[in-house]
């Protein structure tokens, strides 16, 4: 069996290997071990699935698992203690998209940094052995997971200031900051972050709009207390706990039976096209930000369900395998699945755009998103 060294030598190797490592964050990850971060039991998808894996019962699954480059989810439902599990609350990332936003942060000596997020605490770690663990803060919102992080982070050897707290708010009492880094993903940029970062300082966060989609926004922080960037690349993590959303119940959109008093309308666009391609997907939820979907599958069709938030308005959209056009159903003051399909233009006639033309200024009074430069902002 390999060992711990062995698996992370590799691990290096290979992200040095597929250009998502630089060399300023080598050493660190060569020399932090990332599986004393990792609790006795996880769960991740590698050599044959996502099942549970306990350390005392396959250790050398478990040591695998520590140095694969996957992501590797640590606990459930916020903590939940009734055994179940329905959707990952806690994660340690995985090692290509820590290396990838570790570059974005371009952080270096002198650097003080704010982490948003600590989680297992293996990230903090890695900031701690190239900055010092004086130049490092991390906000964990969860009690017990902020204590294990803490607790591994000193059995490896590492002292950061570990905080538990509302991560929303940043950490004000070490600001400011030269670097921000959230290991959370965002619907919004919170505007107490860009109060604690210099001018001239960055923050990396992950955005998951609502509609869907997501990537990594790279943000510099001007003197006006606004911030603007690129997105670097795709995304899934999970939410701060503070922007999840619970849309409302369907009766409150729709009282009575569907499709009560919504016009008929049909349309070539298959929305499957559109959700099943991230960039696409990710373009439109950028342009309707105040949208999401939800579906639900009858025989071998699909329909799906467009709402706002502002509970004004809905559309529904069959997709059906193989027809040439799909019925549309909208009601309200707006007309959804038609500004869904305009976003959807728009994107493919700016020939089809990933994310990397794509960006975000943020001030204290908002965000809004643009094309290629700030000034084309998304309508």
């Amino acid at each position: 069996m390999s060992t711990a060294e062995e698996l992370r030598a590799r691990l290096v190797t290979a992200l040095t290997g597929a250009g998502s490592l630089t060399a300023g964050w080598a050493p660190s990850l060569a020399a932090v071990p990332r599986h004393a971060f990792l609790p006795e039991t996880i769960w991740a998808d590698f050599d044959g699935g996502d099942t549970e894996c306990r350390r005392d019962e396959d250790p050398g699954r478990w040591l695998r698992l520590a140095y694969a480059d996957v992501p590797v989810v640590t606990q459930w439902d916020d903590g939940a203690e009734d055994g179940g599990r329905t959707v990952p609350t806690s994660s340690a990332s995985m090692p290509t998209m820590v290396a990838g936003m570790l570059a974005d942060l371009d952080a270096g000596p002198g650097h003080r940094v704010l982490e948003i997020g600590t989680g297992t605490g293996y990230n903090a770690a890695l900031l701690a052995h190239r900055l010092g663990a004086g130049n490092v803060s991390t906000v964990e919102v969860d009690a017990k997971v902020a204590g294990a992080a803490r607790s591994a982070l000193r059995a490896a050897g590492f002292a950061p200031e570990v905080v538990c707290a509302d991560g929303s708010l940043g950490w004000p009492a070490s600001a400011p900051y030269d670097r921000l880094l959230s290991t959370v993903s965002l619907r919004s940029i919170p505007p107490a972050w860009l109060s604690q970062v210099r001018p001239g300082g960055v923050i990396v966060s992950p955005v998951s709009p609502l509609l869907g989609g997501g990537a990594v926004v790279r943000l510099t922080v001007g003197d006006d207390a606004a911030a603007s960037g690129r997105f670097t690349r795709s995304s899934a993590f999970m939410l701060l706990r503070q922007q999840r959303y619970v849309g409302a119940p369907v009766d409150d959109y729709l009282p009575g039976e569907w499709p009560g008093d919504a016009g008929q309308s049909w349309t070539r666009l298959d929305p499957e096209d559109v959700g099943g391609d991230w960039p696409a997907l990710f373009a439109c939820a950028l342009a309707l930000p105040d949208v999401y979907y939800r579906r639900h599958d009858y025989g071998e069709g699909r329909m799906w369900w467009l709402f706002d938030t502002a509970v004004t308005s809905w559309a529904t959209v069959d997709s059906a395998p193989g027809q040439p056009r799909f019925e549309v159903r909208q009601f309200g003051p707006r007309r959804l699945w038609d500004e869904m399909e305009a976003a959807h233009d728009r994107w493919a006639a700016a020939g089809r755009p990933g994310y990397g033309r794509y960006g975000l200024t943020v001030t204290a009074t908002g965000q809004r998103a643009w094309l290629d430069e700030p000034g084309n902002a998304l309508p």
